[in-house]
């Protein structure tokens, strides 16, 4: 044991945190700008909500893939790839904005080439961090809390440095992207040890035949997570896209000072997301309290967001009780999926889970833009309907009574 802690040093979590760090910023940071792309490349709205969503479309299909991959080969040797990847991607993204008339089909491409880097390197960070904790779940809980953490302090900066680097040139957020990826490429590629693996690799037939196993016998809690994941990545995301354009045509904010405004919130999420990470400790019936007050809390406020909107104090208090929530929920969710999934496992089950996250990215910016002109209100107040189903589902399947949830 102490050999194996040794092992961990503090850069090796540093480097670890990097990547949810720089894949939040490769998404989060373009959505104060997305009003910008669309004057300078001449879109629709929905058309710069496909800028997030086909990162995130990329991603749903190859984490899987790359979950199995790093179960099988080791998660090092998938991550450093990825991350050239989502490097690549944004050197692709960037020199078609500067050099091309009509850039947003090479854009797409370059953002395609993001998501699928994202899909091979911030997954496969949840089952990395179980392997080198091993059997110490609180610290696996402890640490995972500070992986959502970086991935939620990247939120915090996105609308900030998003709006800096736009401000001197509207596309420099695409080479930005390749210049974080090359750091925690170099991070990664020094100071992060994986354990060596003395199991001979699972065959593809034996694992298939393992994975339908777990999903059959604790699918219940386990399909719980992945469906309260795509919730409230929808939920998040959805609400980002309808504030960054609020603040602009309602509030009359823009460049950095929006950044600010918009940090706002997801600020509550990143302090939240720590004391959650921190509090959970491995214990699963302080995991379902966080869960389900959360998810009240969640429902609530999603509601309440279009009646505040005219009103921007409100509006902020409103949003910050939601990334409050957002971020009590995160750690606590990565800890369900890490913790009880055997490590032959773990890689493909926490790819699954980031899957589905991934679903919600996606999915929440377009549809948005389809409903926040005339049905806001109704929507809200759907999402927040779906709140308290995904609050019913954590209360019946999730539990802490028993071995596993």
């Amino acid at each position: 044991m102490k050999q194996q802690c040794e092992k961990i040093s503090n850069w090796c979590v540093v480097s670890m945190a990097s990547i949810p760090l720089v894949m939040t910023l490769g998404n989060s940071m373009l959505i104060p700008v997305l009003p910008v792309f669309e004057k300078k490349v001449g879109i629709s709205s929905f058309q710069t909500s496909m800028i997030i969503t086909s990162y995130s479309i990329a991603s749903i299909f190859l984490i899987p893939v790359a979950g199995y991959l790093s179960d099988r080969f080791g998660r090092k040797i998938i991550i450093l790839p990825s991350l050239l990847i989502a490097l690549l991607g944004g050197l692709v993204s960037g020199f078609a904005s500067w050099k091309m008339d009509d850039p947003f089909t090479w854009i797409i491409i370059g953002r395609v080439l993001q998501g699928i880097g994202a899909a091979g390197a911030a997954p496969i960070i949840l089952p990395l961090v179980g392997d080198l904790y091993k059997d110490d779940d609180e610290k696996t809980s402890s640490c995972l809390g500070l992986i959502e953490t970086s991935n939620t302090f990247g939120k915090v900066l996105s609308p900030i440095l998003g709006a800096l680097f736009a401000a001197y040139l509207w596309y420099l957020p695409f080479f930005s992207i390749s210049v974080f990826s090359f750091v925690s490429i170099l991070l990664v590629w020094f100071f992060v040890k994986v354990p060596k693996k003395k199991e001979k690799p699972v065959a593809l037939s034996e694992f298939l035949q393992k994975t339908k196993k777990i999903f059959k016998q604790e699918g219940k809690w386990i399909f719980t997570v992945f469906l309260v994941g795509i919730y409230i990545m929808l939920v998040l995301f959805g609400v980002l896209f309808f504030l960054s354009d609020s603040l602009e045509k309602v509030h009359d904010l823009y460049g950095v000072k929006k950044g600010f405004v918009l940090a706002i919130p997801l600020l509550a999420l990143c302090i939240a997301s720590f004391v959650s990470g921190r509090k959970i400790k491995g214990d699963l019936k302080v995991m379902k309290l966080i869960m389900t007050v959360s998810l009240i809390l969640m429902s609530i406020s999603v509601a309440c967001i279009g009646w505040v909107d005219q009103r921007l104090v409100l509006l902020l208090v409103v949003t910050s009780v939601l990334g409050l929530s957002i971020g009590a929920l995160l750690p606590t969710m990565d800890a369900l999926i890490t913790e009880n999934i055997e490590k032959e496992e773990r890689g493909t089950i926490s790819s699954f889970y980031s899957s589905s996250r991934f679903i919600g990215v996606a999915a929440g910016p377009p549809l948005m833009a389809m409903v926040m002109k005339s049905l806001l209100n109704a929507s809200l107040i759907g999402a927040g309907l779906l709140g308290i189903m995904m609050f019913l589902l954590v209360l019946f399947f999730i539990k802490p009574d028993k071995s596993t949830p």
